[in-house]
């Protein structure tokens, strides 16, 4: 939102010209006025600001509010209120709601809602956390199949207006086992008294997941399949609801969020940054910051081990760290890209072999490029400020760089394919975790070179 748009909407607030204020927003986008609305610093303009909205459009917008901003609201408006709110949101919006605040304003909502919209509201809850049963909805287009497009089409119109989305029709049979679907488009195109059954996608067309297939996976069958919502069955392959492109695209963001977290070795959070206490931060980063820290033990033991041979040749300390950064960083680069692979669905454990061997010509490439760009720099540095730095210490670094760009390079792909044979997040094996075991790794063949060729 603009800066002048923003003061246009405080001014008009604070003057209590209230229906100006009303039709301005009524022109707005419900995700702008949602953030207009958490951008006022004070609960009481914001629970005014959200009762000032049009009643057609407060439940929408209200959706779109953070966490903390649908909290105050639901604390400050009456039982009436909010049992209208919650019967104008969608089931899923709602559960996404309830999920998120404490006891006492789940009591609140849930005390003033009708008996079947409550019994609905906990069997979504009891769903696990970030399985496809907990992200769905179940305002969706059912068509019997039996039923001709005329019907289905009388049906869309008296009912479509409290679905979330119309433009993926579910055909279903007595038994409500989901049978096909049929693209609104198609319904329109075909003549009123042409069955169901005869334009329905089914059989080995028909995609579905279940009430507790995982979110991510969700979202890699909508991807792949170009869906706009995906279906839900349950054991029985009854339809019990869709999940649809919003949530898919949230999905997929929160997804990418909790890799990039787990890659940094952070405890995922599902907070925002800046409202997370400093205590649960400090708790999500110091387990494996401790981890890291005793694992780097190893490697100060293996330079001291060697204190001998760097006393006594000179250039050798002085390599360590570029030796450590050149290795962290190769196997840093493959991790990354294979963890995503494996995220994506593009990379298979079976494809193991295949990996390493791509990755084993790469690294043969990179670490000759490598060694041959360091030769060319020490001997520059030895042209241009002097010192005893030998021949056969470049040589050494050289050979230390081609082997530990190759051993980076092979742990880089091998840890996270073993993580998902172990059932664990790939992810875990990035970033931190790969720098420690391959600076260890690399000071061993750097050392154990030096001691065969010095």
């Amino acid at each position: 939102m603009n800066e002048t748009l923003y003061e246009e909407l405080t001014a008009l607030l604070e003057s209590k010209d209230y229906p100006a204020l009303r039709a301005r927003l009524r022109e707005m986008a419900y995700p702008d006025i949602a953030e207009f609305i958490m951008s006022l610093d004070d609960d009481q303009r914001l629970v005014k600001a959200f009762r000032i909205l049009p009643k057609d459009s407060s439940a929408d917008v209200f959706a779109y509010l953070d966490s903390d901003a649908q909290q105050t609201i639901v604390e400050k408006i009456t039982d009436k209120e909010v049992e209208r709110l919650i019967d104008d949101l969608y089931v899923d919006d709602a559960v996404d709601f309830l999920e998120e605040v404490p006891a006492n304003v789940v009591r609140k909502v849930l005390a003033n809602t009708d008996k079947e919209t409550r019994e609905i509201i906990n069997r979504f809850l009891e769903y696990p956390d970030n399985s496809a049963g907990s992200a769905m909805t179940i305002e969706m287009v059912e068509l019997h199949d039996d039923w001709t497009v005329g019907e289905a089409i009388k049906n869309i119109r008296r009912t479509g207006v409290d679905k979330e989305t119309i433009y993926t029709c579910y055909c279903i049979d007595r038994g409500r086992h989901l049978v096909g679907t049929i693209p609104l488009r198609r319904l329109i195109l075909n003549d009123e008294d042409t069955p169901l059954r005869d334009i329905m996608s089914d059989d080995e067309q028909l995609i579905s997941v279940s009430t507790l297939d995982d979110q991510e996976q969700v979202a890699a069958i909508a991807k792949k399949y170009d869906l706009l919502s995906v279906p839900v069955v349950d054991k029985e392959h009854r339809l019990v609801g869709i999940i649809t492109i919003d949530d898919i695209v949230d999905i997929i963001d929160e997804e990418a969020t909790e890799d990039f977290e787990k890659m940094a070795l952070l405890r995922p959070s599902e907070d925002e940054y800046l409202k997370t206490n400093v205590f649960v931060l400090a708790k999500n980063r110091i387990v494996w910051l401790l981890v890291l820290m005793v694992s780097a033990t190893f490697t100060g033991q293996i330079i001291e081990g060697f204190e001998a041979k760097l006393a006594t040749i000179a250039g050798l300390t002085a390599c360590i760290p570029m030796l450590m950064d050149t290795g962290g960083n190769a196997g840093n680069q493959v991790s990354t890209l294979i963890i995503r692979g494996l995220a994506l669905g593009e990379i298979q454990i079976k494809d193991y072999f295949r990996v390493l061997w791509k990755e084993i010509r790469v690294s043969v490439m990179v670490g000759i490029t490598l060694s041959l760009a360091n030769a060319a720099r020490m001997f520059l540095l030895r042209f241009i400020i002097g010192g005893d730095t030998s021949n056969g210490v470049i040589l050494v670094v050289c050979l230390a760089i081609v082997a530990a760009v190759m051993v980076a390079k092979i742990i880089g792909c091998t840890l996270p394919i073993i993580a998902k044979l172990l059932h664990l997040d790939p992810a875990l094996m990035a970033g931190p975790m790969i720098t420690t075991m391959v600076d260890a790794i690399s000071l061993l063949i750097y050392f154990s070179i030096a001691n065969a060729l010095i």
